[in-house]
């Protein structure tokens, strides 16, 4: 059945700012090294030269937690024509580097604003980049989803190439709709594709279980785009693109939040299923608001779900139906090592606690914050006080304990570090 569609113009206008949000930028160089006593500014986006903060990045390229003003955390809770977050511009400048400047960055209520900043060094020629933040798709106007076929026949020879579902290292997003030969293509590491779209279309105040609800689909949506292969078998060289109509939206130089990154790395390996069927699901879904479809999961829908207590499997089966569940990848490449199945705290030993502790000592090169441990295989207050260091430096959960989300973040982090290791040597 297609979708049903109808819109209702949206007024942009930053009013309201009653409530508090948070924003901690990271300054990094294009190769993913942290910049030590980079310059912050942060002025409201559209006043440019009223600066509401001035600040330094730290050895980690980290600023301190920024409290900002913002909206009323009752506009991200349910449809409002009010805007639900404020709009910051951050200016980045550090020797040595072109300054970039950041528009558009969101902060709501109550969240945590995380803003990566990547640094070009300083050549001849190169204007300084500027990003603009486009509107949330909640909130601004966007194209609606084309409707397709959840599953994909697989009786085409060579449409299928793989013969499991894998979690891969990367996707290739084309920034444009799939025949816009304009639009630029850019390598992004999967988890960072499933975060950054779910900040661009969804509220990271809406509940847990909503959120899970809704990265699940993400997901899926974007694993079935691997398994078959969809825009390669068109004649395409990319995965997915960030066009609403096609696919789902990406936006470059986007910031994220702390409650989907988390939410993102404990369920990054699932995907949803049918019984009887291989691939994951194409797993569509609208607003629910401005864009009506049924049988697909209804974003604003699911947030409502939440607040009512429904848990993530019993949102997504209101919408797909109850033969829907949640299947998990078999393999995720690029990772040096898969979670052994169990935490590792203080007592563990054996391989996978001197892996950690070789990895975190790598970490700690482009890292000096982490303390470096000598490795034995035996995890001691040394190692948990290291783990402790790592989890604070990006955002974890600090109790010294590795489970699934901390391992998998310091794999992600090894495989950056020693990959710039790499290209130096």
């Amino acid at each position: 059945m297609n979708p049903i569609f109808s819109y209702t113009r949206v007024n942009a206008a930053q009013t309201d700012l009653i409530d508090t949000g948070n924003l901690r930028v990271t300054a990094l160089s294009e190769q993913n090294v942290p910049i030590e006593n980079a310059a912050v500014d942060i002025s409201y986006t559209g006043d440019p030269d009223s600066i509401l903060e001035e600040v330094h990045t730290d050895s980690s390229g980290q600023t301190d937690i920024l409290s900002l003003n913002a909206p009323p955390v009752e506009y991200s809770l349910s449809p409002s024509e009010s805007m639900p977050y404020a709009e910051y511009t951050v200016r980045v400048t550090a020797p040595g580097y072109e300054p970039i400047v950041i528009s558009g960055i969101e902060v709501l209520s109550s969240q945590l604003a995380l803003q990566n900043v990547r640094l070009r060094p300083i050549a001849a020629g190169e204007n300084p980049d500027v990003i603009a933040i486009p509107e949330h798709t909640l909130y601004g106007t966007y194209p609606p989803k084309i409707a397709e076929a959840e599953i994909k026949p697989v009786n085409v020879s060579g449409e299928i190439v793989l013969d499991q579902v894998v979690v891969p290292e990367y996707v290739i997003v084309h920034d444009g709709t799939p025949r816009d030969t304009s639009a630029a293509d850019y390598y992004v590491r999967y988890k960072d594709y499933i975060k950054n779209v779910a900040c661009s279309e969804i509220y990271a105040t809406w509940p847990y279980e909503s959120l899970i609800a809704n990265i699940l689909a993400i997901q899926s949506f974007t694993m079935n785009r691997i398994y078959t292969e969809w825009y390669r078998n068109k004649g395409y060289n990319f995965t997915i693109t960030s066009s609403t109509a096609f696919d789902q939206k990406w936006i470059y130089g986007r910031n994220i939040f702390e409650s989907i990154d988390s939410a993102v790395d404990d369920v990054f390996l699932n995907y949803l299923s049918r019984p009887n069927v291989r691939q994951p699901i194409l797993t569509q879904y609208c607003d629910g608001r401005r864009v009506k479809c049924p049988q697909w999961l209804s974003q604003w829908g699911s947030a409502a779900l939440g607040e009512e207590g429904y848990d993530a499997l019993s949102i997504i089966r209101n919408y797909y139906g109850d033969s829907m569940y949640i299947n998990s990848a078999e393999e995720v490449s690029g990772v040096p090592e898969s979670y052994p199945g169990f935490p590792l705290s203080v007592g563990s030993v054996g391989s996978n606690v001197l892996k950690i502790q070789e990895q975190l000592n790598a970490i700690s090169n482009n890292y000096p914050p982490i303390p470096k441990l000598t490795p034995d295989g035996i995890f001691g207050e040394a190692t948990q006080n290291a783990v402790r260091v790592f989890q604070s430096v990006f955002g974890l959960s600090q109790d010294g304990i590795i489970g699934p989300r901390t391992w998998y973040r310091i794999q992600d982090i090894y495989v950056a570090v020693t990959r710039i290791a790499e290209n130096i040597s």
